[in-house]
């Protein structure tokens, strides 16, 4: 019985120190600014929720990156108007090149909101915006549901998040370690899918190969 107790306290013990590990491995993670050059695409997303990630799709549509842009999980109560003042894109472009998405409530539903939009402009790479904190489940969640597109992210800091020393500022590691929560079932699920579709594909292939031989 003491045995028994030793491995569970053990297995615990284990089990802590992996998601501690995890949770500091995700925060440097998502803290450092990257720099570098980004690809084009067929479309920019830009996930609501934080500030500056509209003003960075704007960008990126102002700089040629992409054909069109959508903007998901927007407040029904703001106006394309409104929205048009906020991106600073010109009115022939804003008409002709930007959708924007009502339906999205979270994460998982911005995932839904970007699959119906690339599927019904024929889209397979697409630049993601969001902020350096959400970027790791938007793309777990976006992954799930286009598994065949190419996600490009653009991740964007909060004007709140501090340069260094994110460990110092009590507010932005409580956004990090509720993050961190979110995204561990988020990837978990996205790896299940892939293990079952890898077998599926083995099972596929033997059975091809068996007809074959047959």
């Amino acid at each position: 019985m003491k045995t028994l107790s030793k491995i569970i306290v053990l297995l615990l013990a284990l089990g802590i120190g992996a998601l501690v590990f995890g949770f500091v491995l995700f925060s440097v993670t998502v803290t450092r600014d990257d720099v570098g050059g980004w690809d084009k695409a067929d479309g920019i997303v830009v996930l609501t929720g934080g500030d500056l990630r509209v003003e960075a799709g704007a960008k990126l549509m102002n700089e040629g990156r992409a054909k069109r842009l959508l903007i998901s999980g927007v407040n029904r109560k703001v106006r394309r108007e409104e929205m048009q003042r906020l991106l600073g894109l010109d009115a022939k472009t804003f008409n002709c090149c930007v959708d924007l998405g009502y339906e999205a409530l979270d994460t998982v539903g911005n995932a839904d909101e970007t699959r119906t939009w690339a599927r019904n402009n024929g889209y397979t790479k697409l630049i993601i915006v969001t902020s350096r904190y959400h970027m790791p489940r938007s793309l777990a969640e976006l992954a799930l549901v286009m598994p065949k597109v190419t996600l490009i992210p653009y991740p964007v800091t909060p004007r709140h998040f501090p340069e260094t020393a994110w460990w110092l500022h009590s507010s932005t590691t409580r956004v990090l370690v509720s993050e961190y929560l979110k995204f561990l079932p988020a990837v978990a699920r996205l790896a299940a899918q892939r293990v079952l579709n890898w077998r599926g594909d083995r099972s596929v292939a033997t059975v091809g190969s068996t007809s074959a031989n047959g």
